[in-house]
């Protein structure tokens, strides 16, 4: 984790916020290559579920909500962490965590020192309005699903969908953690990609592993190690007070087997506290038969910044070649920030030129690329190898001669010649 920390900041993937400041704690910025990876995961995500679907809507919903949402949602109650203090360095802790539970502080070591549990809302709570007071309390949302659930009969009047169906968001969601870490993977700013999927009751069970198969298989389509992905069943003591039944899907972290994305059966919990707590009925009305039920939901919610760990992570390889250590991240040409770099190999005979007019030709076709004249060519290839582009194009003195150009690939470091022409064909060919 330390060494693909280090590789994050070097290459512009992601930084620590504030950071001249000192940092904030477990808040993240992006920088030029890591809001494009991310941007990317979130353009695939959404092709499959809303592009490719005609029984999926989109929605973008706002982040602050009527306070009554959190207590219909149950987040007001139940959104709570048990939270331990050291008496002797103050620290505090969440009282479930297996280093805490031993009763030894992990900061100042200390045996013995922690206060009884309380519990904690993970919410962060904010005042709309000019005056900071109870009546205009509300929330940062810690989560997207809400927004989907309150806009249930807006969508689905609108776009004329009929059960089954399912609504789309992306966005961003704020939890207060008590005990966040291990880079981007528990963090208080994230992003979420959500559907929730509304079915008929009785017919929730098989939605369930329907989805379940289904995100598995985006997962590996991104060429994520099957070897790393695995199914963790929510028992009875793990499931949400939403929950009937719920899977996890964890990826085998530096750091262990963690969730990264969450598959539940919410039944019509949502829905039924919205109609109860707003008095508005949601019931749906079958256009044939007229038979009215409130929908059971089958959710799909992942998270993106988690999304983003877990390609870096399982993308990161470190190999000998030719005597020399090579980092490099495999990662997805359809994830890549960069697509392709453009080099000249020398600084000499209108190289530079040719180069730099084919690296603007890319990117008037909306092919990221990248132009580098710096240092050698060996240095030049390295860099793009931990950045994670997969093809260097190299213009050469035979590209004076016959039009052609050098494409090195980045994972078999094969290369052939092709022309100055066809470059930007045989790159999308290859996407």
């Amino acid at each position: 984790m330390d060494k693909l920390t280090s590789l994050a900041k070097r290459r512009g993937f992601i930084f620590q916020s504030s950071e001249i400041y000192g940092g904030t704690g477990s808040v993240w910025d992006y920088g030029p290559l890591g809001v494009e990876l991310k941007r990317n995961v979130k353009d695939l995500w959404w092709s499959t579920m809303v592009h490719q679907r005609d029984d999926v809507e989109g929605l973008d919903t706002a982040i602050l909500m009527h306070p009554k949402v959190w207590e219909a949602s149950g987040h007001v109650e139940e959104f709570t962490d048990p939270l331990v203090e050291c008496k002797s360095c103050n620290r505090r802790f969440r009282a479930d965590l297996p280093e805490v539970e031993g009763g030894q502080c992990p900061v100042c070591g200390t045996r013995e020192a922690f206060s009884e549990p309380r519990l904690f809302n993970l919410m962060f709570k904010t005042f709309m309005g000019p005056v900071e007071e109870n009546a205009s309390v509300v929330y940062l949302r810690p989560e997207t699903a809400q927004g989907s659930y309150v806009n249930f009969l807006n969508v689905q009047t609108a776009a004329r969908q009929k059960i089954p169906f399912g609504i789309a968001q992306i966005g961003k969601a704020f939890r207060n953690e008590i005990t966040p870490g291990n880079f981007i993977f528990r963090t208080r700013e994230f992003e979420q990609m959500e559907m929730q999927f509304f079915v008929e009751p009785g017919t929730d069970e098989e939605w369930f592993e329907y989805w379940k198969a289904q995100r598995l298989d985006w997962h590996l389509s991104l060429g994520i190690n099957k070897e790393k992905l695995r199914f963790h069943d929510h028992g009875p003591d793990e499931l949400a007070h939403y929950a009937k039944t719920a899977v996890d899907i964890e990826y085998e972290f530096p750091f262990g087997w963690k969730e990264f994305e969450g598959i539940h059966n919410r039944t019509d919990f949502d829905l039924s506290r919205h109609q109860e707590f707003s008095g508005k009925r949601l019931e749906y009305i079958d256009p044939v038969g007229g038979k009215r039920f409130l929908p059971f939901v089958v959710e799909t919610a992942v998270g993106v910044d988690r999304t983003v760990l877990v390609l870096l992570a399982d993308a990161y390889h470190e190999e000998e070649i030719d005597g020399e250590e090579r980092v490099v991240l495999r990662l997805n040409p359809r994830l890549a920030p960069i697509k392709v770099a453009v080099f000249p190999l020398v600084k000499k005979d209108g190289l530079p030129e040719l180069a730099i007019n084919l690296q603007k030709d890319l990117r008037a076709a909306s092919i990221p690329s990248f132009y580098d004249a710096a240092g050698s060519i060996g240095r030049r290839y390295r860099r793009q190898d931990e950045a994670g582009t997969p093809w260097c194009v190299t213009v050469d003195g035979q590209t004076n001669e016959d039009a052609t150009v050098t494409i090195r690939d980045r994972d078999t470091l094969q290369q052939v010649r092709v022309a100055v022409d066809q470059v930007e064909t045989w790159i999308r060919e290859r996407l």
